[in-house]
């Protein structure tokens, strides 16, 4: 099977290509970048070839894309793919507004294609075993979850409202929601949330808090900052504390690593020893296309999933709960 890469607008792209370009089953074939020197830097990183119309890069023989282009034109480059019978792998979150992953959704269905939303953190090994204790009852029905997804500022584009839809809260609540609704099958029926932008100056929020009522009655809380500093060792983490009748259960998504010492870059790294989530991600989206079947992670996961960030949005500016009204 052949795979073509939709944008390195976002930095997840090259551990998607480098995937990719390893696997013994697949094969990256062509990149398309709006921007040129970057597309034709990553053609030759990958040694794959650089189409600088998107088209004529939609009429190729790839099967499936991987879109990693800014949030904002999601729509466009999904609405594209599925008119040329590829199946797709859509970097997060799905789309800035949910009437246009709704739109996205309806056109991979139409078109027969697949439509896969990428959330690796389900992918991280240890998050399986948290998932399976509690299913297999171990700390009780689950009556609370505490959690955070904390990161670095990005910059760039992800500061740009226009361009991401909005900062920290749309970049982080996701995978947290993603992985809530993975493992519990819930859904959340309010949403309280305050916003702010306190450690850049930037023109969308660095921090907040976020309070979740599920369906279940579970209360959640979110913290989704941008709060890691520059000399912060990894680009963020991912900690759960579930809080359960018969005891309580605590996850770090990236404890399993090595602290590096590097001199040469002048910098402290985390070098994770654990099994690539990333890794897992693309193999269950390339198993998905080779058998034609139903994604692990769905358009609507996506859906849902930024359901709670616009709530999250219009809770902040209205300083008040809001209800989901779900479509």
């Amino acid at each position: 099977m052949k795979f073509g890469m939709i944008s390195f607008a976002h930095m997840h792209a090259l551990s998607y290509a480098g995937i990719l370009h390893n696997h013994e089953d697949v094969e990256l074939a062509y990149i398309w970048d709006e921007d040129e020197t970057r597309g034709k830097a990553m053609a030759d990183q990958y040694d794959c070839e650089y189409i600088a119309d998107l088209d004529d890069f939609l009429t190729s023989d790839i099967n499936a894309v991987v879109i990693c282009s800014e949030n904002v034109n999601h729509i466009a480059h999904v609405i594209k793919a599925a008119k040329a019978k590829k199946h797709i792998l859509c970097e997060k979150p799905l789309a800035i507004e949910v009437k246009d992953a709704e739109v996205m959704i309806q056109a991979c269905e139409e078109a027969g294609v697949i439509l896969q939303v990428a959330y690796p953190v389900r992918f991280a090994p240890v998050m399986g075993n948290v998932k399976a204790l509690i299913q297999n009852g171990a700390i009780g029905e689950v009556l609370a979850i505490n959690a955070t997804n904390h990161g670095l500022m990005p910059g760039g584009w992800f500061i740009d409202k226009e361009l991401s839809g909005g900062g920290s809260a749309t970049d982080h609540i996701v995978h947290i929601m993603d992985v809530i609704r993975w493992i519990f099958k819930d859904e959340v029926k309010s949403v309280y949330a305050e916003l702010d932008t306190r450690f850049y100056d930037i023109d969308v929020e660095d921090c907040g808090m976020v309070t979740l009522e599920l369906e279940s009655g579970m209360i959640v809380s979110i913290d989704p900052s941008w709060s890691r500093p520059k000399t912060y060792p990894t680009w963020g983490n991912v900690v759960m504390h579930f809080v359960g009748t018969k005891g309580n259960l605590s996850v770090d998504a990236f404890k399993q690593h090595s602290l590096y010492y590097n001199d040469d870059a002048d910098k402290i790294q985390e070098l994770s020893w654990s099994e690539d989530m990333d890794e897992g991600l693309l193999a269950d989206f390339i198993d998905c296309v080779k058998s034609n079947g139903t994604p692990s992670i769905t358009g609507m996961d996506g859906l849902r999933t930024l359901e709670v960030v616009k709530a999250a949005y219009q809770s902040n500016e209205l300083k008040k709960v809001v209800m989901l009204d779900r479509v």
